[in-house]
């Protein structure tokens, strides 16, 4: 995968983990779990797009 286009991939998932963490978070009834879990793939992801 081009270098490019793998940073753009990251920034695509990042952006839907955002999503996808405010939508658990307006839930009545968050799942702390799922919410975790999110939180952790994004900063996997950022740090990823911080090395370049």
């Amino acid at each position: 995968m081009h270098r490019s286009s793998h940073m753009q991939t990251l920034e695509t998932r990042h952006a839907g983990l955002e999503e996808r963490l405010r939508q658990e978070q307006s839930r009545p009834f968050p799942d702390a779990v799922t919410i975790k879990q999110l939180k952790q793939q994004k900063l996997r992801i950022k740090e990823q797009l911080a090395q370049g």
